[in-house]
C-alpha cells in the first residue's frame, strides 16, 4: 500500500466534506496534501482503528497519546487548522459523521476499514482514566479525579510550571508579550513566567484587600504558592486545602522552608468539610472547574457561609462560551478521559448568577483570556525544553497528553472558544456597607 496517504486524504475529505488543511504522511512513506503545510504523521494503521472505533476527538487523542500519530511542523498551526474537525465535527455535533453507521458514507467507510486493518481496535492507552462509578462529584469520586490529574509526580510539574509552581493563568504585565521570553520588565530585565505568576497572585491579594492578622482560606491551594505569598507579603494567616496528597506534601515543605509554619496550615481536605470559619477572605484559583454544575450552588453556599460579613471572595475560573442549547453541552472527551476527569466549564454569566443566588454581591469581573494563551505557550515551551526528563519522570504517554492538552488549550483561548475570569464578590452585610472602593479596579497598585 504505497499510496496510503493519498487514499486517506481522499477518504477524509469525502467523509468530512472539506479539503484537509494539512499534509498526511503515512506509515508506508507516502505523502499527500498541500506541500507547504505542516504534516500529520500516521505512524501505524492502529491509529485508524482507534478513530473508526471512536470517531472525533477521543479516537485521535488515543492515537496521539499512544504515539501512533505525530506532527511534523508547528503543533499550534496544525491544531488551529484542524480545529473545525476537532471541535465542530466531534461525535456530539450536528455535522458528526460515523463512517460505519451512516448509510451515506458506507462505501467510504468500508474502504477506510480495509486500510485500517483487522479489528478489534487496540486497548486505550494506560494514561486514560478508567471507568468511573458512583454519582458525579461525590467526595470520593472528586478525590479520585484530582488524584488522576495532580498526583503524577511533583518533579514533572516542576519541569512544566517552572519555579513558581503555579498552575493557573499568569498575569502578563509590564509590556511583556510573554510569547518568546524577550519581554522586559522594570529596568530592562526580562519579564519571566515567574514574574507573571507573582503578579497574578499579588493582584489577587490586593483585590481581596488582605491585611496583617486576617484569615484567608485558599480553596484548592495547589503547591502552596498563594498561601506562601499571602503570608509572607501580607502577614495573613492562611488555611490551604487540597485533595492531592502530593501537592500537600510539596506545599508543607515550602511553608517550612519559608519559615511560615506559624502562619500557614496546609490540609488534605475537601472544601465541603471546612468548618472553622468565619474567614476574612477566600481565594479559589483554578479550582471551581472541578466542582461541576450539579454542585456549583453548594460550592457557592459553602464559601458564602465560611466568610464573615464584609468578607471577599476571589473566584478565578475558566469559562466556556454559552451554547444555543445548553442541554446539548457535553464535557470535552479528551479532557475528560486524560486530563480533568469530571471537570466542567460553565459560561461566565451562569457563574456570576450562581454566586449572587448564594448571597454574594459581584463587584468586579476581569477577563484575562489572552493572558492564559501566553501562559500555556510558556508551559509547552518548558515541557518541550525538558522533554526527556519529563518522560522519565512520568511516561511518554503522559508527556504527550500534556503537550496536546496545553497547546490545544492555548489555541482555544486565542480563538475565544474558552476564557478565564477573575470574579471579585463580597458578602455584603445587611447594612449594605460593602467596604468596597467606589471606583472599580482600585487594587492598591
Amino acid at each position: 500500500m504505497a499510496d496510503a496517504a493519498l487514499r486517506l486524504t481522499t477518504l477524509a475529505e469525502e467523509l468530512l466534506g472539506a479539503p484537509l488543511p494539512v499534509r498526511i504522511r503515512a506509515w508506508d512513506g507516502s505523502e499527500s496534501g498541500p506541500p507547504d503545510a505542516p504534516a500529520l504523521i500516521i505512524r501505524n494503521r492502529r491509529a485508524l482503528r482507534r478513530v473508526l472505533w471512536k470517531p472525533g476527538e477521543l479516537g485521535l487523542a488515543r492515537a496521539w497519546v499512544a504515539g501512533e500519530i505525530d506532527v511534523d511542523g508547528d503543533l499550534y498551526v496544525v491544531l488551529d487548522r484542524l480545529a473545525g474537525f476537532l471541535w465542530e465535527r466531534g461525535p456530539h455535533s450536528k455535522e458528526a459523521v460515523h463512517p460505519v453507521r451512516d448509510p451515506r458514507m458506507r462505501a467510504a467507510g468500508a474502504e477506510l476499514l480495509r486500510i485500517a486493518g483487522p479489528w478489534p481496535p487496540p486497548a486505550p492507552p494506560a494514561e486514560e482514566v478508567r471507568r468511573r462509578s458512583g454519582a458525579l462529584h461525590t467526595k470520593r469520586r472528586d478525590k479520585q479525579a484530582i488524584s488522576h490529574h495532580y498526583d503524577v509526580g511533583n518533579d514533572f510539574y516542576e519541569l512544566v510550571l517552572g519555579p513558581s509552581m503555579v498552575y493557573s493563568c499568569a498575569y502578563w504585565d509590564n509590556g511583556s508579550d510573554g510569547s518568546s521570553g524577550d519581554g522586559e520588565g522594570a529596568g530592562g530585565r526580562e519579564f519571566t513566567l515567574e514574574d507573571a505568576q507573582r503578579d497574578k497572585i499579588d493582584l489577587i491579594c490586593r483585590k481581596l484587600a488582605l491585611t496583617e492578622g486576617q484569615r484567608l482560606l485558599d480553596v484548592g491551594c495547589g503547591w502552596g504558592s498563594m498561601a506562601v505569598h499571602a503570608a509572607r507579603e501580607y502577614g495573613v494567616r492562611v488555611t490551604g486545602v487540597t485533595l492531592s496528597r502530593e501537592q500537600a506534601t510539596y506545599a508543607r515543605k515550602r511553608v517550612a522552608e519559608e519559615g511560615l509554619a506559624d502562619l500557614v496550615e496546609i490540609r488534605v481536605q475537601d472544601y465541603r468539610d471546612v468548618r472553622d470559619g468565619p474567614y476574612d477572605a477566600i481565594s479559589s484559583i483554578g479550582m471551581a472547574e472541578h466542582v461541576g454544575s450539579v454542585r456549583y450552588r453548594e460550592y457557592a453556599d459553602d464559601l458564602y457561609a465560611l466568610l464573615k460579613p464584609g468578607g471577599r471572595l476571589l473566584n478565578h475560573q475558566i469559562a466556556r462560551r454559552p451554547e444555543p442549547d445548553e442541554e446539548a453541552y457535553h464535557i470535552d472527551e479528551f479532557i475528560d478521559a486524560y486530563v480533568f476527569p469530571d471537570g466542567e466549564l460553565a459560561p461566565l454569566g451562569r457563574t456570576v448568577a450562581t454566586l449572587e443566588e448564594a448571597g454574594f454581591e459581584a463587584r468586579d469581573v476581569e477577563s484575562i483570556r489572552e493572558h492564559y494563551a501566553l501562559t500555556l505557550r510558556r508551559w509547552v515551551a518548558n515541557l518541550e525544553k525538558h522533554w526527556d526528563r519529563a518522560v522519565r519522570s512520568t511516561s511518554p504517554g503522559r508527556a504527550r497528553v500534556w503537550r496536546l492538552y496545553m497547546a490545544a488549550s492555548a489555541v482555544s483561548f486565542e480563538h475565544n472558544r474558552i476564557g478565564v475570569n477573575q470574579i471579585l464578590a463580597v458578602k455584603t452585610p445587611e447594612s449594605g456597607v460593602s467596604g468596597m472602593p467606589r471606583r472599580a479596579r482600585v487594587w492598591g497598585a
